[in-house]
């Protein structure tokens, strides 16, 4: 006679089998394993959330302010670290070169340390030190007069730098003028030295002024008391240092000493 077929065996019970699977070492492997990749992976995502709305902010601050296109990038924190502390670090901003303001052909590369938020709307945070490497090509400088000083651009053709005496000479048919760029009191100036050709339709007394009216028109208003510390000619246009220390953010409004530029931060 056949053997009657044989019972099956009981299924193993769901706490049966999460036993039997802790007993076996390369199953224990794997599920550390995965584990530890699901957390890198959160920490990651996390980071380049927090990357991204940092990015955001501060892009649409600083081209806001310079009225260019900007690149920014981060140091070697974690950004998710300093989103939770509200506390960064080693952030550089990097202007296209297209125009800073007014200046066209003018570039920024902005160095910002100890930024300090506070969540406030009146007081947004504090910046403990902001570094920005200006260079200003001399064509930039030639189209910038031609475009915005009528008085004097109407007459520039050609711009020329000479390093060894550290001046500016602006050229036209008729003559020229060398100015010399300067630091004083914080500002950046551009002292006459010599106005050869054009003296009687362009006395000095009139070409100061206008210079001066220009510079004054692409550093007005320029946040947190950024203030130029020095400025050398180069072979090829101008470079200058400007920097703040310990500058206090403005509200993100119009009036009362806010500024629309850092309204991201409210």
């Amino acid at each position: 006679m056949p053997s009657p077929p044989a019972a099956p065996e009981p299924a193993k019970s769901l706490g049966a089998k999460i036993g039997g699977l802790f007993r076996d070492p390369l199953s224990i492997v794997l599920v550390v394993v995965i584990v530890l990749a699901l957390v890198v992976a959160g920490v990651v995502g996390s980071e380049l959330v927090a990357r991204h709305i940092a990015d955001k902010t501060v892009t649409q601050i600083t081209s806001c302010v310079v009225q260019d296109d900007v690149d920014v990038s981060f140091g070697k924190t974690p950004v998710l670290l300093q989103y939770f502390t509200d506390h960064y670090n080693n952030i550089t901003v990097t202007t296209a070169g297209h125009r800073v303001r007014e200046a066209d052909g003018m570039k920024a590369e902005i160095v910002i340390n100890d930024i300090r938020l506070t969540g406030n709307q009146s007081a947004p945070g504090t910046i403990g030190a902001l570094d920005a490497n200006i260079t200003w090509t001399a064509d930039g400088i030639k189209n910038t007069i031609q475009n915005q000083i009528p008085l004097v651009g109407s007459f520039v053709s050609s711009v020329s730098t000479h390093p060894s005496d550290g001046t500016i000479e602006l050229q036209a048919a008729l003559g020229s003028i060398v100015v010399k760029p300067e630091v004083q009191n914080n500002n950046l100036t551009l002292t006459v030295q010599s106005l050869s050709g054009l003296g009687f339709m362009l006395p000095r007394e009139t070409v100061k002024p206008a210079l001066d009216a220009f510079l004054e028109q692409i550093t007005k208003n320029i946040p947190l008391g950024i203030h130029a510390e020095s400025v050398q000619v180069t072979d090829t246009g101008v470079t200058a240092k400007y920097g703040t220390r310990n500058a206090t953010m403005p509200p993100g409004r119009s009036g009362s000493g806010g500024d629309p530029c850092f309204a991201g931060l409210d």
